[in-house]
């Protein structure tokens, strides 16, 4: 069954493109039509990329491994931030920090110093620093957990990048295709769509457009999720340390039921 359909995406405005003037020719197969010299994007194509993607990013978190969101654009930082927050998923809403990915080594350090920071704040050091040292400090933590806060949990390279809008996102997405990350993204009729690995054309500026999209990905992670921990819970129950503990509990209630026969054994000779 798919994820979407064609009314909700209608309802959304998934299917308003750019202006034909601003259009990028690559996108082309995606495009119905023109009206009143904007284009229309064919919805029954987007239908079958967002479940094509959603069914990929589902054994990515199925996997264990993490997907990072990015959407810095106005109307979408804070509806993917909500969303993406709930299935626990890093996400990128300031400004892409250069070299993120291509340079991790050195944010995992700045995430590092963040984490120094609030160590030092709870401990004794922390009152023997004169009032502007702390300020200094404070400040400089506010600035780190802006852009790095959201990713503090990244302590790897993610398996894949989900992008809103890969014209605006650009250096994240040149960083991915470099190291071979695979980009999911919904891709406007003023975007180039040739190396980005799951295309979801779509109209990347309504914030109904993103958050329905946005919200069939999360949909599709926490479903993966759920597998992940079912799956997980019945190795444990079938692992042999489960089921020699099942095994001596079993005879431990063997020997007290022979325990008791026993006793009722005596008691009879008695009388």
């Amino acid at each position: 069954m798919p994820r979407t359909n064609f009314q909700e995406l209608l309802d959304a405005g998934v299917h308003f493109g750019h202006l034909k003037r601003k259009w990028n020719p690559n996108m082309e197969p995606y495009i119905f039509m023109e009206k009143n010299g904007i284009h229309i994007i064919d919805l029954q194509k987007t239908i079958v990329k967002i479940d094509d993607s959603a069914k990929a990013i589902k054994q990515i978190a199925k996997s264990g491994r993490k997907i990072l969101f990015v959407a810095t654009k106005k109307q979408a930082k804070d509806l993917v931030a909500d969303l993406v927050k709930s299935v626990g998923m890093p996400y990128v809403t300031e400004r892409w920090p250069g070299g993120m990915l291509t340079n991790f080594p050195t944010i995992r350090k700045a995430v590092k110093k963040m984490i120094s920071i609030d160590k030092m704040m709870k401990d004794s050091s922390w009152d023997n620093l004169s009032k502007r040292e702390k300020l200094q400090i404070t400040r400089q933590r506010a600035k780190l957990e802006k852009i790095l806060g959201s990713i503090s949990d990244l302590t790897r390279l993610p398996a894949a990048l989900f992008i809103v809008d890969v014209l605006k996102e650009k250096i994240a997405v040149r960083e991915a295709q470099r190291l071979g990350i695979p980009v999911f993204a919904i891709v406007d009729t003023n975007s180039n769509p040739e190396g980005i690995d799951f295309v979801i054309p779509a109209n990347d500026d309504a914030s109904q457009s993103i958050k329905l999209i946005v919200g069939a990905m999360t949909d599709a992670i926490r479903e993966g999720l759920n597998e992940r921990k079912a799956e997980k819970e019945k190795e444990d129950v079938d692992s042999p340390s489960s089921k020699k503990a099942k095994k001596k509990a079993k005879n431990e209630d063997i020997d007290e039921e022979d325990v008791d026969a026993d006793e009722e054994n005596d008691e009879s000779d008695e009388d």
